[in-house]
């Protein structure tokens, strides 16, 4: 039985889709079968792992709206291991067109239900936003990670997403929980980014990645070749904090035997 798990942040550009698409990658590397939902409009994890948006035949708006079973929508990437729901710019319209449905907020989670026992992990690129959609993709999941900016303002709205979390917990998805806290953009030459790295991991402690996510060239670079970083180059600071990440998963998640002194921490 896979494990579904959400990348959520209302705040648009903190890196949920650059995180999604290369832990993705990563994990599928490291042998496991991997699947990524891309449930964002503007369906950037579709592109980033080399499809044409416009070229998409169907796409996760139609296993929402028009019940398409969703392993008819599957599609292989290539990477082995790794396959992609798409998303399409209709996705926009779906929110409107399940307002009158039973249990809107189980749609997805009804849709993907037969896709767990095909795979290890399943990630759900959500939109920067809280609406039905987000909403639905946490009522799916097992655990959301949080990608949180090294910047300024990277506690601002982190209270109003915890609080839908909370909500979600009480009211639609009991065994859903917080899978971590994932710092991203971090430059070690920054002040600022160690202020930030400090105050969250003051606020959320043992819940904080030990894996940051660098700022990196390369790892900016490979979205527009559509490919993840670690086809694109995978010596980069980027590729390897990916694959520490998904390290780092694998372990929480009692998936690998792997010691504490082998999870190479890039901070």
């Amino acid at each position: 039985m896979g494990k579904i798990i959400s990348l959520a942040n209302q705040k648009g550009g903190v890196g949920k889709t650059t995180t999604t698409i290369n832990l993705a990658a990563s994990l599928a590397v490291l042998e496991k079968k991997v699947l990524v939902i891309d449930a964002d409009p503007q369906a950037n994890a579709t592109s980033g792992l080399g499809f044409d948006v416009k070229n998409v035949q169907s796409s996760i708006y139609e296993c929402i709206v028009d019940e398409v079973e969703a392993e008819k929508v599957v599609l292989k990437t290539e990477i082995e291991n790794l396959d992609l729901i798409p998303s399409h710019i209709d996705l926009v319209g779906a929110e409107i067109e399940m307002l009158n449905l039973p249990n809107r907020e189980k749609v997805l989670k009804n849709s993907i239900e037969q896709l767990k026992n095909s795979y290890d992990f399943i990630f759900i690129d959500c939109s920067p936003s809280l609406g039905l959609i987000t909403v639905n993709a946490l009522t799916a999941s097992d655990s959301v990670v949080i990608p949180v900016q090294c910047e300024y303002f990277a506690l601002e709205g982190l209270g109003k997403l915890l609080n839908t979390i909370k909500i979600i917990q009480n009211r639609l998805n009991q065994g859903l929980e917080i899978e971590g806290f994932l710092l991203t953009m971090y430059d070690s030459r920054l002040n600022l980014s160690n202020q930030v790295y400090e105050e969250v991991k003051r606020h959320f402690q043992d819940m904080v990645f030990d894996t940051v996510i660098q700022r990196n060239i390369k790892l900016s670079e490979a979205p527009s070749y559509g490919k993840p970083v670690i086809l694109y180059d995978a010596s980069s600071k980027g590729a390897i904090s990916h694959m520490n990440l998904a390290r780092e998963i694998l372990q929480r998640n009692s998936m690998t035997t792997m010691s504490k002194e082998k999870n190479v921490v890039i901070i």
